[in-house]
């Protein structure tokens, strides 16, 4: 029997009063993320929560704690309904982190070794409740509570990965392990600038005074990539106010507990390359970055990398995460896959389940038209 206690957090203050604990967990969790502490939490619940006719998202989040009182665990659970009222309303439970690509990777925070209780005792809380949603998504279950995944009416939906790279004592023990056509890479990226005459300098961005102002570097060099025509388009996650707010929100909090480290690559005077990172304990959490176009030909986010890379080693870290999304400009690096999971448990009654299937294929009918609609823009430049 599970000697676990499951407390119901669903106001903004009980959630605030969880600072120090939550944060306290957090200082346990490997990989270390961002997207586990309470700045982070609270923050995107400022920014991100909807409360409107058609869209309303309530606090549902779970404080685990043991015998003694010791908190274990925090589940950031909201409730989301659509529309806010009436018959035709749909419930769902998931973590904070719906979007537009800002939180990467959502998730419990949980004391390690502690995830596959915690999971059962924060699922039989929710399956007690269970009135009170139609279905249940939980994300970023680790292979630690893989075993979560058997459980009945709990379907695993989906999986992603997470990119880390352990650091060795030197820089040129590092390159030493990389591939014969990284090296060259690398070499080329800073002969380029050499051959024009250029120099590159790496600025780290701490102090939270001057975060707001740094930050702005990211955004210009972000949404210069995100406009570039003839080329992979990246989406420009931080084209919205809102998004922009949130991300310098929690820069700034998190820069008040030396976490947020920006950094920037300036060339001649001008930076031309910009990437956001956390230090969590020994661990580096690299986040969004940018760069100048006009630049591209001499491939600055790659030096910016290795300049972000190097700073880590330099500082004496043990990790750098590469972050979510499997690409090549990670697979270059050598790093190591933790793999995360997903799954849902839906309402054992029929309207939920006729709900739930209307709105997954709903969500296949859009990305088949996102999908067709990128294939056409593809081979229409191929064409032209």
């Amino acid at each position: 029997m599970s000697e676990l206690r499951v407390e119901r957090v669903v106001t903004a203050d009980h959630l605030d009063a969880l600072r120090t604990e939550w944060n306290a967990v957090a200082e346990t969790m490997r990989p270390r993320l961002p997207f586990g502490t309470w700045e982070w939490a609270t923050a995107w619940w400022r920014h991100f929560r909807e409360d409107r006719a058609a869209v309303g998202d309530s606090l549902r989040a779970r404080a685990v704690r043991d015998a003694a009182g010791e908190l274990v665990a925090v589940a950031p659970l909201m409730l989301t309904q659509r529309p806010r009222v009436g018959p035709l309303r749909v419930r769902t439970l998931h973590f904070f982190g719906a979007d537009p690509n800002i939180t990467e990777i959502r998730r419990m925070c949980c004391r390690p070794g502690r995830e596959e209780e915690v999971y059962r005792a924060v699922l039989a809380d929710l399956e007690s409740d269970v009135q009170a949603w139609d279905w249940l998504v939980l994300s970023g279950i680790p292979e630690s509570a893989s075993a979560v995944l058997a459980m009945p009416g709990l379907r695993w939906s989906r999986e992603f990965p997470d990119y880390v790279l352990p650091l060795p004592a030197s820089w040129d023990e590092l390159r030493a392990s990389l591939k014969p056509n990284t090296k060259r890479s690398l070499r080329q990226c800073y002969n380029s600038l050499r051959r024009d005459g250029l120099s590159p300098k790496r600025i780290v961005v701490s102090a939270p005074e001057q975060m707001e102002s740094g930050l702005e570097h990211l955004f210009r060099l972000h949404t210069a990539l995100a406009d570039q025509k003839g080329a992979s388009r990246h989406p420009d996650v931080f084209r919205a106010r809102r998004t922009r707010s949130f991300l310098v929100d929690v820069c700034l909090a998190l820069a008040r507990r030396d976490v947020t480290r920006l950094f920037l690559l300036e060339v001649e005077g001008k930076v031309v390359a910009a990437r956001v990172g956390f230090v969590l304990g020994e661990e580096l959490y690299l986040y969004y970055s940018g760069y100048d176009p006009a630049y591209g030909r001499y491939s600055v986010m790659t030096t910016m990398l290795a300049e972000a890379i190097k700073w880590a080693i330099e500082n004496r870290l043990t990790l750098v995460n590469l972050s979510t999304g499997n690409d090549a400009s990670k697979a270059r690096w050598g790093p190591r896959e933790i793999v995360f999971r997903e799954a849902v448990m839906v309402r054992p009654r029929m309207r939920a389940r006729l709900a739930h299937g209307a709105v997954a294929v709903a969500r296949a009918a859009a990305r088949s038209a996102w999908i067709a609609g990128l294939a056409f823009r593809l081979l229409g430049r191929r064409a032209g």
